[in-house]
């Protein structure tokens, strides 16, 4: 939505009446919560569970809340969670296999009665990645039936981030601050209320029964003003020619520096929105009459997800970090037309020893130019 003709405004009085209408139309209400110094989406009943007046402090390896003195809701950048654990489960059973009475092997797939979710709080650069992860698994030839059944399930309503962190880059990939598609409502938080986008029939047949105003000509205007102080927060950025400016630098000395830095924790692969890498798991009851196979997420920082045939084709660190980074700024293109990164900055924030990727492909892109004067 570009125009203010249709959009509506949603005082903060009138938040916990939006909460209680969405529980009514039975959606089970996911939101934000302070759950471990940071960030995590729950089970939303009352109002007051949301991060009220909470800022997020984000730096190369270290991210904490604090307490601040604006009555704001929403008035932080994200936390460690983004929807990927919502549509593709760290864990997800594919099918089981158990012995009849005749002691013969059947095959089911077991499942699950899903509920109707409502998320609340969801980012511009989260929804980017929903919209990748939904080509991995939705698009093409072979449809993932789980993530599928998931991703039908979701009502998404956005918040436009109006106070990016540090570590944020988001503006540089094209991916936000400003919500432009894949959600159903699209609000901006202002200090009075919401401005209300309506993106769905869904969400219009909802809306209609809270009987909001207007959006008024000031409220447009705050919020254009805050999205564009939005952008303009934002100090760290990636090239839009990154993935080819590093698509040859396999040899490059920059590796040499991360392998030694790097733990291989994988925790950058953890907290991505748009990694999709897995194993499978088989796993067998104590009584060995029930069967399991299992999907588990997985990392390329992992030894194990480069083994083939008796080989580790990755065995150190430096070439692991090469694999992710590379495929993710660079070959990611050529699958899914742009880069693997939505510029949420997560993976520099939760990285241990606080590696920050704009910086090692600055520094690829600087080695490059180099090479070639």
């Amino acid at each position: 939505m570009e125009t203010i003709d249709d959009a509506l405004f949603l005082p903060h009085s009138q938040l916990q009446s939006f909460i209680d209408l969405l529980w009514r139309k039975s959606y089970e209400v996911i939101g934000p919560h302070v759950s471990q110094n940071t960030i995590e989406y729950l089970p939303l009943h009352q109002v007051d569970e949301l991060p009220f007046a909470y800022r997020d402090k984000q730096e190369p390896g270290r991210y904490h809340l604090v307490k601040t003195s604006h009555e704001r809701y929403f008035a932080w950048a994200n936390g460690a969670q983004a929807l990927k654990p919502m549509t593709f489960k760290a864990s997800q059973t594919l099918w089981q296999a158990h012995k009849n009475a005749n002691q013969e092997l059947e095959f089911s797939t077991p499942s699950s009665p899903l509920l109707n979710t409502a998320v609340i709080g969801v980012r511009a650069c989260d929804l980017a990645a929903l919209a990748i992860q939904d080509q991995h698994f939705l698009q093409g030839d072979y449809v993932d039936p789980f993530y599928q059944s998931q991703r039908q399930h979701l009502f998404l309503v956005a918040v436009n981030c109006s106070h990016p962190a540090s570590t944020c880059f988001c503006a540089s990939t094209g991916d936000g601050p400003h919500v432009e598609k894949n959600a159903d409502i699209v609000l901006t938080e202002l200090d009075d209320g919401f401005v209300v986008e309506i993106t769905s029939q869904t969400a219009k047949d909802i809306m209609s029964e809270l009987l909001l105003e207007p959006a008024q000509a000031q409220h447009w205007q705050q919020k254009s003003q805050q999205l564009q102080q939005a952008c303009q927060a934002q100090t760290r950025s990636i090239s839009k020619k990154a993935h080819v400016q590093i698509s040859n630098k396999n040899k490059s000395q920059v590796w040499e520096t991360l392998g030694r830095q790097c733990l291989a924790c994988g925790n950058c692969t953890a907290v991505c929105p748009t990694c999709f890498c897995h194993q499978q798991q088989t796993e067998a009851d104590l009584s060995n009459t029930l069967i399991s196979q299992l999907r588990l997420w997985d990392s390329c920082f992992n030894a194990d997800h480069s083994y083939f045939h008796g080989t580790v084709v990755r065995a150190e660190t430096k070439f692991r970090y090469r694999q992710w980074l590379t495929h993710k700024f660079s070959t990611w293109v050529e699958q899914f037309a742009r880069s693997g990164c939505v510029g949420c900055g997560r993976c520099i924030s939760w990285c241990p020893v606080g590696i920050d990727v704009t910086a090692v492909i600055a520094d690829l892109i600087k080695e490059a130019c180099d090479e070639s004067l």
